[in-house]
C-alpha cells in the first residue's frame, strides 16, 4: 500500500486518540498541528540513520565560483539533500576530504561522487520506517493535542524502541562493511 503524508499523520492522530484529518490544510486544530510538526519530524528521522531507502548516490555538478579557502573546488549539492555520509573520486562512493559549506560541498577533487541520505516520497517509505515515523508523530502530536505530558513521554519512548527495530530491519539489507584502515591490525605487523 502506497501510503502520503496524509496516511501518515492519520495513523499518529488516531494513536492518540484525535479525530481523523481528511486534508493537511482542512483547518482543523489536527490538520494544523499534523501539517506543522509532520515534514520536520519526517526529516529528522530521515537523517538519522543511513536508510537503504533514502540513500542515493550521484557525481555532483562543479560550480564555477571557487571556495574562498581551504578546498580548490566546490560543488552543488542534489535535489532533497538532507545528510552526506561520505564523498569519494568518480567510481568510489567514498575516501576524500570534504566540507559542506551552505548548500555546497568542498573539495579538492575536481569531480565528486557524493553518498548521501535524500528525501524520498512517502509511497518508497517500507513499513518499518512507516511505523517508526508514525510512531515519532504520535509523540510529537501528543502535548499540542492532549496537553499530557505523561502520555507524550510514554509515546517517546515507544518511538524510539519502534526507530530501534526500524534501524535494525534496515542494517540487515546489506553485506556488513569491514573496517578500513584500524590502526591496531596495521600495528601487529
Amino acid at each position: 500500500m502506497a501510503l502520503t503524508a496524509l496516511e501518515l499523520c492519520t495513523r499518529a492522530l488516531l494513536r492518540i486518540g484525535a479525530q481523523a484529518i481528511a486534508s493537511l490544510d482542512e483547518g482543523t486544530a489536527e490538520a494544523e498541528i499534523a501539517s506543522g510538526l509532520y515534514a520536520g519530524t519526517r526529516d529528522a528521522l530521515l537523517s538519522l540513520h543511513p536508510w537503504s531507502f533514502a540513500t542515493g548516490q550521484a557525481t555532483l555538478p562543479r560550480l564555477a565560483a571557487q571556495p574562498t579557502a581551504d578546498f580548490q573546488h566546490a560543488f552543488q549539492l542534489p535535489a532533497g539533500f538532507l545528510r552526506a555520509l561520505s564523498a569519494g573520486a568518480p567510481g568510489a562512493g567514498r575516501g576524500l576530504p570534504y566540507r559542506l559549506l551552505e548548500d555546497r560541498l568542498h573539495a579538492h577533487a575536481a569531480q565528486v561522487t557524493l553518498t548521501y541520505i535524500f528525501r524520498p516520497d512517502e509511497s518508497t517509505f517500507p513499513a518499518f520506517f512507516a511505523a517508526a515515523l508514525v510512531a515519532r508523530l504520535s509523540a510529537e502530536f501528543c502535548i499540542p493535542l492532549t496537553e499530557s505530558s505523561t502520555r507524550a513521554s510514554m509515546l517517546f519512548d515507544q518511538a524510539e524502541g519502534e526507530l530501534r527495530a526500524a534501524r535494525r530491519a534496515d542494517s540487515q539489507q546489506a553485506t556488513t562493511r569491514a573496517i578500513d584502515g584500524f590502526p591496531l591490525i596495521q600495528a601487529r605487523g
